[in-house]
């Protein structure tokens, strides 16, 4: 198998909302537009933005598990959380000794994660370290 690129596509209710906040708020690079999709450039990848047409639902469900995340590993999560400070997006803030990390949620309710990059990094080059 030969992949040449690799994608997450993110079904929405809350379309516009949710190409605005990607595009305008996180300042994703628009690729292209179709009809009910925005595909965005993720740093190697590419995060797709489509219409939910498989679903009778109106609104984003609040009550379930958050079974993935979107992240985005930053130089300065403390600094990365100012453009949330200046749009009024609540999030949550923390410090381990394995990195510094914020979650907040786009306008679908999907959630999406900073992280910080130096240990990111760190840990993969430790990783590296560990393979046969």
């Amino acid at each position: 198998m030969n992949i040449s690129k690799t994608g997450f596509i993110l079904y929405t209710i809350n379309f516009e909302k949710c190409v605005e906040f990607y595009r305008d708020l996180l300042g994703l690079e628009v690729l292209y537009v179709k009809k009910d999709l925005c595909c965005f450039d993720f740093y190697g990848s590419y995060l797709m933005v489509e219409v939910d047409d498989m679903t009778d639902l109106k609104s984003p469900e609040e009550n379930f598990i958050d079974r993935s995340c979107i992240r985005f590993n930053v130089d300065n999560v403390r600094e990365a959380c100012k453009i949330l400070d200046l749009n009024n997006i609540n999030y949550s803030y923390a410090e381990f000794d394995w990195g510094t990390i914020a979650k907040f949620r786009d306008p679908d309710n999907n959630l999406i994660g900073f992280r910080s990059a130096k240990e990111h990094s760190i840990d993969i080059s430790a990783g590296l370290n560990t393979k046969k």
